[in-house]
């Protein structure tokens, strides 16, 4: 079950890709809307990942970093 929303989720990004070069060569307007899609969603995973990292790297700046004295 694990196995096929794995596969599902790879062809979503593969095509979303395709997409994204197909509407940067002038591909049809439903190609240009998907791309948006993926570059949203890219854009948005990005954000979040930044957002978790700086989460991560205060709690542990503030549990272990520096001189206890």
């Amino acid at each position: 079950m694990i196995g096929a929303v794995l596969i599902g989720v790879l062809a979503l990004v593969v095509g979303g890709c395709v997409c994204v070069v197909w509407a940067d060569r002038g591909g049809p307007r439903w190609t240009r809307a998907v791309a948006a899609a993926t570059v949203g969603a890219g854009r948005a995973v990005r954000s979040y990942q930044k957002a978790q990292s700086r989460k991560g790297n205060n709690g542990s700046e503030t549990l272990g970093g520096g001189d206890a004295g």
